[in-house]
């Protein structure tokens, strides 16, 4: 069974939860692709190489998941050339046997545009900084000037920018459990699952 679920956003609304709770609950596979750049930007050098070069063992870095990473990635994502090294491993992941699930900023509207169900996961910049900085620590105000530079320069680049496909189903998470958040994305899979 081919079935790709696309789940956009800005960071720490969300979307990496729900995404890896839907890929346990249904048996698909999971790709983060922030990881992709993330992993290009940590790689440092020509980031066109790193993504032209990228593998497993890059995406298995323990460092991915920093603030200072998340920024390479902002930084690097604006670049054609690493964009399109990156675009063909994300759409053979999105319709591999059994199912897939895709967490990122343009898997609905760029990367699978035909994806069975397209989410949409946000929240407040200060819900989503608060999360951030209960993750990384530092200055709250900080995080939350950072968060906020992200979505502008993701908002506002050239190449993909982020925003949620016409057809996509938004989901709040502001004001939302964990809980609440994954029941609501499991309904929405089944439904068109069921639907199929």
């Amino acid at each position: 069974m081919i079935f790709t679920v696309a789940i956009d956003g800005p960071a720490a609304a969300g979307k990496g939860t729900i995404a890896r709770a839907v890929a346990k609950r249904f048996g698909f596979g999971h790709l983060d692709t922030g990881l992709l750049y993330r992993a290009v930007g940590a790689k440092g050098g020509d980031p066109v190489a790193a993504a032209r070069g990228l593998g497993e063992t890059d995406l298995a870095r323990d460092d991915l998941r920093t603030l200072a990473a998340g920024q390479a990635a902002s930084r690097v994502a604006v670049i054609p050339e690493v964009r399109e090294a990156l675009v063909a491993f994300q759409r053979s992941f999105a319709r591999r046997e059994g199912g897939a699930v895709l967490d990122g900023r343009d898997i609905g509207t760029v990367i699978c545009p035909e994806a069975e169900v397209k989410l949409y996961v946000t929240a407040s910049p200060e819900v989503r900084a608060h999360r951030r900085w209960l993750e990384v620590g530092g200055d709250e105000g900080e995080v939350l000037a950072e968060v906020k530079e992200r979505d502008r320069r993701d908002a506002e680049r050239a190449v993909a920018p982020l925003k949620p496909a016409v057809d996509a189903v938004v989901l709040d998470t502001s004001a939302m459990s964990v809980e609440a958040a994954v029941a609501a994305a499991l309904a929405e899979v089944e439904a068109c699952l069921g639907a199929g």
